[in-house]
């Protein structure tokens, strides 16, 4: 392959700015086309970022010889789906986070990948940003010592404003979401702790549906062991005042701790002998070193940024902290 030539399938907001426009600004990489079951919108997408093709229909879009790579950029519903039906094609996958509506399905997608030629990357493009990466060399320089134990904490009001405005808030409807906003956001946090600190050894989780508001858990208690014996605790709670908003993730170590926000742009590290606050400017396009790093695996120039497996892993930690 010497060429990345890309169809999305489901272009809608998550792909206007975040994640869309990257794909023809990555040396190597083309957006041939785009999918959406409204024709106007799907023709309107693709007018607007300059997309040679459009469809209504994801298997004319398969179909076509000259895409050798599909991002998956629908709701979790149906990436299982599409992913087994783009890996059937032998085409490569880019597929959004969560990776599918729960472990069962992430299993099934992994399993279809042996029997593909194609390669999938699981989109917790957090990973490759310079705000991230810098937090990954920050603990491998042991800069705050030995780690002990993590904190997660994601207070939110009901109608929170982290999530990326969609016409149907299709986020609290278990069908699709898989579990609501819990679903959408926490692969984030839980995929940075595998990437930074390694995979869970134990988990035990509680959830439940306290406000009413929709007909999903709005807040979710868990309690992990990692392999390597770190212990994280995380409370997602989709149900508070908003004088109670809190993004905080918190890292303990031997040493001192560091702390930042998932969703801000700001790393301070607290030791006993300096405090030190690191800014960030994310990129506009905020997947696409991400993105890029995708391109670069679907062209063999690098390892996978997230594979299936660690996808996986996320799903069985997100089902298993909230049964």
């Amino acid at each position: 392959m010497k060429a990345v030539n890309w169809g999305i399938i489901g272009c809608g907001h998550v792909t206007e700015i975040k994640s869309g426009p990257a794909f023809n600004k990555i040396k190597g990489s083309k957006l041939v086309a785009v999918m959406r079951r409204d024709a106007e919108k799907a023709k309107d997408y693709a007018k607007r970022h300059r997309v040679p093709l459009w469809y209504t229909d994801a298997n004319e879009l398969l179909n076509n010889d000259s895409i050798n790579a599909i991002y998956i950029a629908t709701p979790p519903s149906s990436h299982l789906e599409y992913a087994l039906k783009a890996l059937k094609c032998n085409k490569n996958v880019y597929i959004e986070k969560p990776m599918a509506l729960n472990s069962i399905e992430a299993l099934q997608i992994i399993e279809a990948l042996q029997t593909s030629t194609a390669k999938l990357t699981v989109a917790h493009y957090r990973r490759q940003l310079p705000m991230f990466l810098n937090l990954k060399k920050l603990l491998v320089d042991d800069v705050i010592g030995e780690i002990r134990c993590v904190d997660i904490q994601l207070l939110q009001y009901p109608k929170t404003n982290i999530i990326a405005n969609t016409e149907d808030n299709w986020r609290v409807n278990r069908k699709i979401s898989g579990g609501g906003f819990f679903h959408d956001l926490a692969p984030h946090q839980l995929d940075l702790i595998y990437y930074l600190l390694g995979d869970f050894k134990h988990a035990h989780g509680f959830a439940r549906n306290q406000s009413k508001t929709y007909d999903i858990d709005d807040v979710v208690n868990g309690i992990i062991e990692l392999k390597n014996g770190i212990q994280c605790r995380g409370l997602w709670a989709f149900n508070v005042n908003k004088i109670s908003i809190k993004d905080e993730l918190k890292i303990y170590g031997s040493s001192g701790e560091i702390t930042l926000s998932i969703f801000g742009n700001q790393i301070e590290i607290n030791t006993s002998d300096f405090l030190e606050v690191l800014k960030f400017k994310h990129p506009e396009n905020i997947q696409y070193p991400m993105i890029e790093a995708t391109v670069e695996y679907f062209l063999g120039k690098r390892d996978n940024p997230c594979s299936a497996h660690e996808g996986l892993r996320v799903m069985e930690l997100m089902d298993i902290v909230t049964k």
